[in-house]
């Protein structure tokens, strides 16, 4: 049988590469005002580029992707434009009494409508 050959990452190939990658993201994130930068529809173009890019050049270094080397850089370019952005936590309250117990009731009355149908057209079969 044919003997299948393994690749095996070249590390070293894929880490010399990567920054042009970075590079390139920067030079894109330069054209996006920085206040800017916590709101991904501006610069999603950018992020998908530089994405593609750290994927080729761990295919071209025989390396599947992501790896942790890869994940270690991409988190480092993270942290360079985005450490500033936080997502907000929201705060959930309960909505007043009069909603909670309206949404409470509506589906127990309507089950309880539906079970009352249900019997009372069971025992009218016959004319049914």
């Amino acid at each position: 049988g044919a003997r299948q050959q393994t690749n095996l990452c070249n590390e070293s190939l894929m880490l010399e590469k990567l920054p042009a990658c970075g590079k390139s993201f920067e030079e894109m994130m330069k054209k996006v005002d920085s206040e800017k930068w916590c709101n991904l529809t501006e610069f999603i173009m950018y992020y998908d580029n530089f994405t593609q890019c750290t994927e080729r050049e761990a295919n071209n270094a025989s390396c599947f992707w992501p790896n942790p080397l890869a994940e270690g850089f991409i988190t480092g370019i993270h942290k360079q434009f985005f450490s500033n952005c936080t997502s907000e936590k929201v705060h959930w309250e309960d909505p007043p009494d009069e909603i909670l117990i309206t949404l409470i009731l509506i589906p127990v009355t309507l089950t309880c409508a539906m079970i009352t149908l249900v019997v009372w057209c069971s025992k009218r079969s016959d004319i049914l």
